[in-house]
Parts: C-alpha cells; sequence; structure tokens
C-alpha cells in the first residue's frame, strides 16, 4: 500500500493502516495456501481413497481451519477486550507463521502413514485459530482510529488483505510451477509454505512498531474495561440479540457470496472443468486482483450511502447472478464439456436405493453395486451426469448420448474380482464419453480468454460489493468495551462455517447428483436468507452516535 494509495489519510493513521493491513495479509497467505493447492495435498495426505473421498476429505481438512475460528474468535476476542488490541493479533501472527511453516516440512501419508494426515489437521486447526483472533482484532484496531465518518472507507483496506492474501499465495503458486516444472507436485508445492517463515518474520517487525489503539487506552485509564466480555457479549439478551442478527443477517450471506470468488471458483476451475493448474491459478490472480481496489471503492461508498444498502443488496445481487455466472464460466472456460453434454448427455439410470453417496474416508468400502460401480467410473472421470430412476433391482445402465453401457452388481464379487470387472467397464466407459467428445482436460485453444477473465472478475467483485463495508458495519453495532469479542464470533461462524464449508458442501452435492451446478444451491439460498432477515432486522449504523 503506497503513500498515493491512502490519499486523504496522515501519516499516523497511514502506518496503522499499512501494519494492520500487511501482518493481515500475511495471516490470509498462509490460509489460503492450502486451499489452493488442495489437488495436490489430497494427493500426497490421502492416499489410498477413491478420487472423491480424497478430494473430499483435502476439502474437509481446508475446511477444519474454517471451523475452528469461531473458538478462536471466542479466545483471542477475550484477550483483545481485556489486554489490548495490540497484543493480542500479535500473538496470533506467531502462531499462524508458525503453523504454517510446519506443513512445509511435515512428511506424507507415503512416510509416515495416517500421522500424516492428522498432524496436517492439528496444523489446520492453529491456522483457524489464529485467524479466529486476527481479523476482529485488526478491524477493532483501525475502526478505533479512525476520524468521524470514515470508518467504511479505513476499515475497508483490512477488508482487501483476505483477496491480496490470496493473489499473493497464487502468484507464488504460479511462479513455483514455472521454476520447478512437473517436480512441483513431487516435492517443491512445500517452498511457498516455507517462505511463509520469512513473511512472518517482516509482519512482527511491523506490528512492533505499532502502539496501542486510542479508544483502548482511554477505556484502561478511565477503568471502563469490560471485567467478562464473554458474559457480557453472550449472557446480556440485548447484545446477543445483535450478535445473532449481525450473523444471519450480515455476515453468513456475505461469506457464501465472497467466497465463491475466493476459494470456490478455483477449485471449481481445475477440479470440475479440468483446467490447467496453472492456468487456473494465473486467471484467479489476475481476476482477484482487479476486484480488489474495489474493496476500498465500496468501503468509502458506505460513507455515503450506508453500509446495509451494500452488504444486505449484495447478497441479494450474488443470489440472483450466481447460476449464470457459473454456467458462462463452463462455456468460455471448457467449452467442450458444455458441447458433450448438450449433444450427448451422460444418464445413469438405476434403483434409487442401490446407489450410495461415495463418501469412504477409511478406503475399505468397496462400493459394489450395479450404481455404485458405475457413479464411481463416472466420478474418476470426473464428467457430469444426470439421474434417472429404474425399478427395484434392476441392473444399473448408463447412457451416454445414444450408446448404452450395463452395469453389474459386484456385491457377491472378491476384491479383485471387482476392481478388474469394475477396471473393464471404466475402460469402456472412458471410451464412451471420448468418442461423444468429453475432454479429459480443458483444451487451452480453446479457452476464450478475455471472456473467462471478465467472468471470473464479476464473480470476484461479488466479493467487495458484500465485503467492503463490513467491517466498519460490526464495529458500529457492538459497544467499544466489547466490540472485539462481540464482532469477532459472528464474523468468524459467518466466514468459517457458512464460507469456510462453501467448497465441501458444494463437491459434495456435486458428487451426489451429479450436477455441476447443484452446489450452487447452497450460496444462493444462504445469500437470500441473510437479505430477508438483515433487510428487516439490522440497523444501519453510518453516521449514528456508536458507544465509544
Amino acid at each position: 500500500m503506497s503513500a498515493a494509495s491512502t490519499t486523504g489519510i496522515d501519516k499516523k493513521h497511514r502506518k496503522v493502516i499499512l501494519a494492520s493491513s500487511l501482518g493481515t495479509v500475511f495471516e490470509w497467505y498462509d490460509f489460503y495456501l492450502y486451499g489452493s493447492l488442495v489437488g495436490v495435498i489430497g494427493k500426497h495426505f490421502y492416499t489410498g481413497l477413491n478420487e472423491t473421498t480424497s478430494l473430499i476429505m483435502a476439502l474437509l481438512t481446508f475446511a477444519a481451519g474454517f471451523a475452528v475460528r469461531p473458538l478462536g474468535a471466542l479466545v483471542f476476542g477475550r484477550l483483545g477486550d481485556l489486554i489490548g488490541r495490540k497484543h493480542t493479533f500479535l500473538l496470533t501472527i506467531v502462531i499462524m507463521g508458525a503453523s504454517t511453516g510446519l506443513v512445509g516440512i511435515l512428511p506424507t501419508y507415503a512416510s509416515i502413514g495416517v500421522a500424516a494426515p492428522i498432524i496436517l489437521v492439528a496444523l489446520r486447526l492453529l491456522q483457524g485459530l489464529a485467524i479466529g483472533g486476527e481479523y476482529g482484532g485488526a478491524a477493532t484496531y483501525v475502526a478505533e482510529h479512525a476520524p468521524p465518518g470514515r470508518r467504511g472507507y479505513y476499515t475497508s483496506w483490512i477488508q482487501t488483505t483476505a483477496t491480496v492474501g490470496m493473489v499473493l499465495s497464487l502468484l507464488i503458486i504460479v511462479t513455483c510451477r514455472w521454476i520447478f516444472g512437473e517436480a512441483f507436485d513431487v516435492w517443491a508445492w512445500r517452498i511457498p509454505f516455507l517462505l511463509s517463515v520469512l513473511l512472518l518474520a517482516v509482519s512482527v517487525y511491523i506490528r512492533m512498531q505499532l502502539e496501542e489503539s486510542p479508544v483502548f487506552h482511554e477505556m484502561r485509564s478511565e477503568g471502563k474495561l469490560s471485567k467478562a466480555p464473554l458474559s457480557e457479549s453472550f449472557l446480556r439478551w440485548s447484545n446477543l440479540k445483535v450478535v445473532l442478527l449481525s450473523l444471519f443477517g450480515a455476515v453468513a450471506g456475505q461469506a457464501v457470496i465472497a467466497y465463491a470468488g475466493l476459494a470456490y471458483m478455483a477449485i471449481y476451475l481445475e477440479q470440475t472443468l479440468k483446467v490447467d493448474p496453472s492456468t487456473t491459478n494465473l486467471m484467479v490472480a489476475l481476476s482477484l486482483g482487479a476486484a480488489t481496489p474495489f474493496f476500498v471503492v465500496f468501503g468509502k461508498l458506505s460513507d455515503t450511502i450506508g453500509r446495509k444498502k451494500l452488504v444486505v443488496g449484495g447478497c441479494l445481487l450474488g443470489a440472483i447472478v450466481m447460476f449464470p455466472l457459473f454456467k458462462a464460466l463452463v462455456y468460455y472456460a471448457n467449452p467442450g464439456i458444455a458441447a458433450a453434454q448438450e449433444s450427448s448427455p451422460i444418464v445413469v439410470v438405476a434403483d434409487p436405493k442401490e446407489c450410495s453417496f461415495q463418501f469412504d474416508p477409511s478406503g475399505q468400502v468397496p462400493f459394489s453395486t450395479s450404481c455404485d460401480v458405475a457413479k464411481s467410473n463416472i466420478a474418476r472421470a470426473g464428467v457430469p451426469y444426470l439421474n434417472e430412476s429404474a425399478a427395484p433391482g434392476t441392473i444399473a445402465i448408463v447412457r451416454v448420448g445414444d450408446r448404452v453401457l450395463t452395469s453389474f452388481d459386484g456385491t457377491a464379487l472378491s476384491r479383485t474380482e471387482l476392481k478388474t470387472r469394475s477396471a473393464a467397464f471404466g475402460a469402456q466407459f472412458k471410451e464412451a464419453i471420448v468418442s461423444a467428445g468429453y475432454p479429459a482436460k480443458a483444451d487451452p485453444n480453446r479457452i476464450n480468454f478475455p471472456m473467462l477473465f471478465l467472468i471470473m472478475f464479476l464473480i470476484a467483485l461479488l466479493g467487495p460489493v458484500v465485503y467492503g463495508s463490513l467491517a466498519a458495519w460490526l464495529v458500529e453495532l457492538f459497544p467499544a468495551r466489547i466490540r472485539y469479542t462481540s464482532m469477532s464470533l459472528p464474523y468468524h461462524i459467518g466466514n468459517g462455517w457458512f464460507g469456510g464449508f462453501l467448497p465441501t458442501v458444494s463437491f459434495a452435492l456435486i458428487a451426489y447428483t451429479g450436477n455441476i451446478y447443484q452446489g450452487l444451491w447452497y450460496p444462493v439460498i444462504v445469500g437470500v436468507t441473510t437479505f430477508v432477515i438483515g433487510g428487516l432486522f439490522l440497523r444501519e449504523t453510518n453516521g449514528v452516535a456508536t458507544e465509544e
């Protein structure tokens, strides 16, 4: 962030924003490294599972960091309201950097077996705890330095950090892929994690230069600090009501709409549309980078027209455009899938009672019914399909356009026989989809890069609309003595649970139904719910005096 980029902010406040933002950028860089490398992580730490389970387990490990963020919000939010903003988010950054650096030296499943994913999950939990205490501290610290009428603008710089951190992680990954080539997937994927140790040192040094928030100083000198921020925040109905309304009427919808661009879009391109990982990372970095300045635009706009209109209105907008934008994403990123699906749709005709959700964390479930045999091979090929019910006891068939493939019942077969016959069926299926025009990977020569960038930019732009003014709104909804604690919990339940589980829930829905658009119902439903609750029950705070 340059001096020119923060026009109208004095030198002291510019230092506050810069130091808070840089530290938070680093924490988001650490956090999103895993999401950007989820495919590689799955191969190294969940060896031996079927393709569907491996991806879902890798996504669940990614989501584990989000799951514990509310606990981090409680632990560090309480500390922030008791001992101060500065010391608390200095502690969170050290925890974050150490746990990320350790991922870079963690042995894989091939080296230490099941201990590898267990340790990986533990490190993700530490990352989540640290993030849970980071955002509330940075947002509160900056907001309490902001002059009247400029909170939206000042805190919007904090809002850019999630995107900047992810873009930084993507650019480093792209650079490492370019330098190391095929070796990246073998061992060089560790380098971006190890680089976080250097970033940690820089971030800690910068944050050591900060002074405590003037609002906290004043409360401490006047003896107005809360002695029990947790009970004041959550055991008094007058404040708990605002916490719940903030969660369901602001943050939940903001999280799923924003994370559609921040996390889901990248995984969708690589895993569903089979776009080359380097191309995916570069296009996501470019689109998110182009959208990043708009966090400040919408944050500043909220100082004029209010926070509520932008957040809840953006949730409704996101719900309306989600399906059209992702359908356009498919059309421009991998037109071969769209064309083949239209000319030769794949349909599984089976007894629904024979079809199971093929999630197997143990790697021991055989999935031997005729429906499961068919769907496991379809999942392995990574192509979309439709479902059609058949009479009970019917052997499943797969239609690929006009061609019909008959599956088999493997429940009475040995594991070896089941594997052999399933492989033979898979070979038939693969030949059928190749003949029908289904591409194994997105053809770079058929990708419409200008239109793909435009669609990705529009998806990414939804984030600034709903997120740019959120920090200011949350800060202003709660009194200063319990602000760190009160705002952190709804923020991290919303972003940690509703947003963090978006890729996992969405891909589980795709795996279960075969419909590559099915996962979009999750952000659409949550976004509309937030629009209704926030629109009806949450107050506008811009221009309204808040308790300091």
